[in-house]
């Protein structure tokens, strides 16, 4: 078969306007339960340089494109990232952010319909202790059932199992 007979086969999803936050990932077809979607990409530095570019106190508005992908090294896909940082988190995801030898792959973990936005719990922790400015700062607006309502892993976590933002998007 000719080469400019070949099929290629459409992208799984398309980037537009989210009811959750700004831009949101949208299935263009369905995708099934197990899809490795996409990889997370951007700028790897360490976490110092993630904590000195993006000073989550200093911030008005929560948003990040920052992925932890262990405790020294940090995606910063505001630098040279793709659509994986428009994922936005939800409570009850669809899918979740695995970690492969030092890289990070967005996979359905449902079988999504077409026209279904993708989304992934953030989980965020903090080492801090719990600040009440968080609740607005970390506000999670996925409107599922039992939404915790923050994109903190824990609303008001025990003081002993706080951690910064660490599973940083």
């Amino acid at each position: 078969m000719p080469a400019a007979a070949k099929k290629t086969k459409a992208p799984c999803f398309e980037v537009r306007e989210s009811p959750i936050a700004g831009l949101g990932v949208f299935a263009a077809r369905r995708i099934k339960a197990g899809t490795r979607v996409i990889e997370y990409l951007g700028e790897r530095i360490s976490s110092d340089e993630a904590d000195e570019r993006y000073d989550d106190d200093a911030m008005t508005k929560h948003h990040t494109v920052l992925f932890a992908v262990d405790d020294d090294t940090v995606i910063d896909a505001a630098v040279d990232g793709n659509e994986a940082r428009f994922i936005n988190h939800a409570c009850a995801p669809n899918c979740e952010a695995v970690s492969e030898d030092g890289r990070i792959f967005i996979e359905a973990i449902a079988d999504i319909a077409a026209g279904t936005e993708l989304v992934y719990d953030y989980s965020l922790t903090r080492d801090e202790p719990w600040d009440d400015r968080w609740a607005e700062l970390y506000v999670c607006r996925c409107g599922a059932p039992g939404c915790r309502g923050t994109i903190l892993k824990s609303p008001r976590p025990p003081a002993k199992k706080r951690g910064r933002a660490k599973a940083k998007r």
